[in-house]
């Protein structure tokens, strides 16, 4: 089953409307508490599946930077094999010694290029995998705030039904938990 924030939002709104038209002030109070609730609830979620994709494509992204720096750290070490050669090559001597020579030192200077480029890659990919690790933690506290706002709404649902004061103000105070936890999540 699909958990749609929105559609459960527009649900509870229509639910809590039809509980006002009893025109009794403690329903009206809690359907308000309610459509509140839900309209939270629905921020929350969305707000989730925000953060719970930006953590996936950061990951991925960190993943790719890692294949890049692991591929040019192959050419670093091939190069130094290529400029050992050289080198090993102008050290026998010959008509070619000097070209041997240039050609190793060539060699030398492409591998820090390539020393450069593999550690950027890395580089970039601490900072991705930092990122999304923010992001997954946002994920974790705004499904605890989410969850908080339903269960507030389920409380104001049977203080409806019920007429008990207390699960109302129970609701509200699961609400207010809600709103601490969303607000935390962009925080912590």
């Amino acid at each position: 089953m699909v958990h749609d924030p929105a559609l459960d939002a527009h649900e509870h709104a229509e639910h809590a409307e039809h509980a006002a038209h009893e025109h009794d002030p403690f329903i009206s109070r809690v359907a308000i508490t309610v459509a509140v609730l839900a309209v939270l609830a629905a921020v929350a979620g969305s707000l989730e599946t925000i953060e719970g994709g930006k953590a996936l494509t950061s990951s991925s992204e960190a993943v790719l930077r890692q294949d890049e720096a692991t591929d040019v750290w192959s050419e670093f070490q091939a190069d130094g094999i290529k400029r050992h050669l050289y080198t090993i090559a102008a050290a026998s001597g010959g008509a070619q010694a000097d070209a041997w020579r240039k050609t190793a030192k060539d060699e030398g200077a492409k591998q820090t290029k390539d020393r450069e480029k593999a550690t950027e890659n890395e580089s970039d990919r601490d900072r991705l995998l930092a990122a999304s690790r923010t992001h997954e933690s946002r994920h974790h506290w705004l499904t605890g705030a989410a969850t908080l706002f339903e269960i507030g709404i389920a409380m104001s649902t049977v203080a409806i039904i019920t007429r008990r004061r207390w699960l109302s103000f129970g609701a509200t105070a699961f609400g207010v938990c809600g709103i601490l936890l969303l607000g935390l999540s962009y925080v912590m």
